[in-house]
C-alpha cells in the first residue's frame, strides 16, 4: 500500500518548539565552549609574559587578568574573609582572602591565599592559619574577581573573620575602610602555612560544553525527524 504524509498542525508546532529549544540551548553551550577556549588562549599568552611588579597605580582588570603578578609588602593582620562552598578534591572547604598592602602604596590588593578544609561537625570552627608578619613577597596570578557560587540564604555581613559565599571587591573595600585594586591575586608557591594553592582553572570544561551542545542539537534534529516519520501513514483502499 502507498505511503501518504498527513500534515497536522499540533504535532508540527510541538516539534518546531522542541527543535527551536534544542537549537537555542545548543548554541548557548557552543558559545560557552568558545568562551572557555578564548580564556585558555589568553591564559597561555599571558603566562609567557614576565611577572608584573605591582605598584601603587590602579590597574584595569582587562589589562592584568591572568598575568603573573609580584608584590612586596605586608598583609593586613586583622582582616580575613573565608569564602564558603569552595570544595577541593571532593572535600568541603574555604578560600582564605586577606588584603595586602604593597610597599610604598596607599592602596591594597586582595590576596586569595589558598584553600583550607571545613570542620565536618562545626562549620564556623576555622583552622588556625598564621599570617606572615612584616614585609613579605607575594607572587601569583591576577584574576578579575573571586568567582561566584549559588548564594544560599542571606549574605553574612562583611567583617573580620566573616564566612561568606560570595564577596565583591568594592564591598570588602568599604567594609574594611581601605582602597583595593579592582582585581585579586591567586597566590602561588609554597609558604609552609598549610594552605592548598591548587586553584581551579577558569578555562576548564570546554569539551563538556561541546558535548552538551551536541546533545541539544541531536534533540532538535530528532524532534523534526520524529514529526516527519510519524506523519506518514499507509494508505487504505
Amino acid at each position: 500500500m502507498p505511503m501518504t504524509f498527513r500534515f497536522r498542525w499540533i504535532p508540527f508546532i510541538a516539534a518546531l518548539c522542541v527543535a527551536a529549544l534544542g537549537f537555542a540551548l545548543g548554541q548557548w553551550q557552543t558559545r560557552r565552549a568558545l568562551e572557555k577556549e578564548a580564556i585558555e588562549a589568553r591564559m597561555i599568552d599571558r603566562a609567557s609574559a614576565p611577572p608584573l611588579i605591582l605598584s601603587s597605580a590602579l590597574q584595569h582588570p582587562d589589562d592584568i587578568e591572568f598575568r603573573r603578578v609580584r608584590a612586596s609588602g605586608e598583609f593586613m593582620q586583622d582582616w580575613h574573609v573565608y569564602l564558603d562552598n569552595r570544595p577541593h578534591a571532593g572535600v568541603a572547604g574555604f578560600h582564605l582572602l586577606t588584603p595586602f598592602k604593597p610597599a610604598g602604596s596607599d592602596s591594597y590588593v586582595l590576596i586569595a591565599r589558598g584553600w583550607l578544609p571545613r570542620d565536618p561537625v562545626e562549620r564556623t570552627r576555622i583552622p588556625q592559619v598564621a599570617t606572615p608578619a612584616g614585609t613579605v613577597q607575594v607572587e601569583g596570578v591576577a584574576r578579575r574577581n573571586t568567582g561566584r557560587v549559588l548564594q544560599l540564604g542571606d549574605a553574612a555581613p562583611l567583617r573580620p573573620g566573616a564566612i561568606v559565599q560570595n564577596v565583591e571587591i568594592e564591598a570588602l573595600a568599604r567594609a574594611a575602610g581601605i582602597r583595593l585594586q579592582p582585581f585579586i591575586i591567586e597566590q602561588g608557591g609554597d609558604m609552609d602555612d598549610g594552605l592548598v594553592r591548587d586553584w581551579p582553572r577558569p578555562s576548564s570544561g570546554a569539551e563538556k560544553h561541546r558535548g552538551y551542545a551536541f546533545q541539544w542539537y541531536a534533540l532538535a534534529l530528532m524532534a523534526l525527524v520524529f514529526f516527519v516519520v510519524t506523519g506518514f501513514r499507509r494508505g487504505t483502499r
